[in-house]
């Protein structure tokens, strides 16, 4: 990395590139930027944070992009015909992939923590940065989701933290491939299944990110990661029921504050509800301890771990009715949510906005199975049109084609065209005691239609 020369950051506002903004604004690096919602009028309250950290923002027109001598930080999905892409490339400025450049400071971190896998990436990567910043070891974090512990007036949008330990802790992501680029020390694999790559690739790129660690910490109860084993020079496991696993989870007991379980005779407890987030928990006390943190320090800092924001998030109750605003966009994570709210009464009324249509399209079969196998009876679907802020693709599969299916398999599933459309199929539905979840990602809005919602039910 040039810490003496500008950067530039073409869609600055996405969950992967205002992190690393942050956090190199917070070196003395020189960094503006761009944003396709930021012209929109989208998200106001993201952008000035970003000027309170005297980031210069411009709109994506390629007027930001002037000097030679600027790198301009583009994510894989940025397509040539940005203008800010296609000014870099007239001027002869160069031209970095986001993920290129968190590696490179990952890689400089004397303990560089990567937290890889399909699923639960973003809240284990903030289970880790709240042990280590609270035993005192200072960590740098880079997160995908903005991360509830570390909220303030001054940082309203903390889904970075810039630290002076030796601790670099990343979520990694498998998606674009660029897993690929990191050398950790100690490689976290929480899950692996069926998402944007097929599981041949997948398998691929997770055997060599774990073999190029020197500690691995995976978990047993996924088969495909369970079988990483073999190449991690030393490794340590874990577990919700493989005693065999080095951390196990025993006499899981759901709240409905949280949930509490039992480890190597401590007593856990979380404020974040799920089976799945106490395998979270056990990934990140896994790396905690690989990094030096005794089992018992870990546990307690854990006791008060406030989440991630847009993960099984409540937004409010009004009328008997509550809103939560969810993350789940792929069918183990919207088993994962379904699974935890069904371990408590009330009827779900589910909105899930598909985060494209090429995913829509890879995973329609795993999409139908899920939402036809872990809906209840009474349960109610209804889903707009993908996400969509421009750009190529093919629209082959629509949520119309997803809802049919659905019924079909016995489950009430509706799709309209718009998202507008489905509040007014959720608000005219909605009875007390229901609960109506807001699921989706790639669209920072989701969280205000849910807020929307609310306000419409009070």
């Amino acid at each position: 990395m040039e810490r003496d020369r500008p950067y530039f950051f073409c869609g600055i506002g996405g969950s992967g590139m205002l992190p690393l903004a942050a956090i190199l604004r917070s070196q003395g690096v020189a960094v503006a930027g761009s944003d396709r919602a930021l012209d929109q009028g989208r998200l106001a309250a993201k952008f000035d944070y970003l000027r309170n950290l005297s980031i210069a923002l411009y709109p994506q027109d390629g007027s930001g992009v002037t000097n030679p001598a600027q790198i301009v930080v583009a994510s894989a999905a940025v397509e040539d015909s940005v203008p800010d892409i296609r000014a870099a490339k007239t001027l002869g400025a160069a031209i970095l992939l986001r993920a290129a450049l968190l590696a490179d400071l990952f890689n400089a971190a004397p303990l560089g923590i990567g937290v890889a896998g399909t699923s639960g990436k973003s809240t284990t990567t903030a289970m880790i940065a709240r042990i280590l910043k609270s035993t005192g070891r200072d960590p740098t974090v880079m997160n995908g989701a903005v991360m509830s512990d570390f909220v303030s007036a001054d940082a309203p949008f903390a889904s970075a933290l810039v630290g002076k330990g030796d601790a670099f802790v990343s979520e990694v992501d498998e998606s674009d491939g660029s897993i690929a680029l990191y050398r950790p020390k100690i490689a976290v694999v929480n899950n692996i299944a069926l998402d944007h790559k097929s599981m041949d690739e997948l398998r691929a790129l997770f055997r060599d990110f774990v073999a190029k660690a020197d500690i691995a910490v995976l978990n047993r109860d996924n088969a495909e990661t369970r079988a990483l084993a073999p190449v991690a020079a030393d490794a340590l496991t874990y577990s919700l029921s493989d005693g065999d696993a080095d951390f196990v989870a025993r006499d899981i007991v759901p709240m409905p504050h949280g949930i509490a379980f039992e480890i190597a005779g401590l007593e856990a407890e979380l404020r974040v509800p799920g089976r799945h987030n106490v395998s979270n928990a056990l990934a990140a006390l896994a790396a905690a301890h690989a990094a030096g943190v005794p089992p018992a320090e870990a546990v307690e800092a854990l006791r008060d771990f406030k989440g991630v924001r847009r993960r099984l998030e409540v937004v409010g109750r009004a009328n008997g009715i509550t809103v939560i605003d969810d993350f789940a966009h792929n069918p183990d994570k919207i088993a994962a949510t379904l699974a935890t709210m069904h371990d408590f009464p009330g009827r779900l009324l589910v909105m899930f906005q598909p985060h494209g249509f090429s995913p829509l399209a890879k995973m329609r079969q795993e999409f139908v199975a899920c939402f036809a196998n872990c809906l209840a009876q009474d349960d109610v679907l209804v889903m707009p049109e993908p996400v969509y802020f421009g750009g190529t693709t093919t629209r082959a599969v629509s949520s119309a084609d997803i809802a049919a299916e659905v019924r079909r398999q016995g489950r009430e599933a509706l799709a309209f065209a718009d998202r507008a459309a489905c509040g007014e199929a959720l608000l005219a539905r909605a009875q007390p005691g229901d609960r109506i979840v807001v699921m989706g990602a790639r669209d920072d809005t989701l969280t205000q239609f849910a807020h929307d919602l609310l306000k419409a039910l009070a």
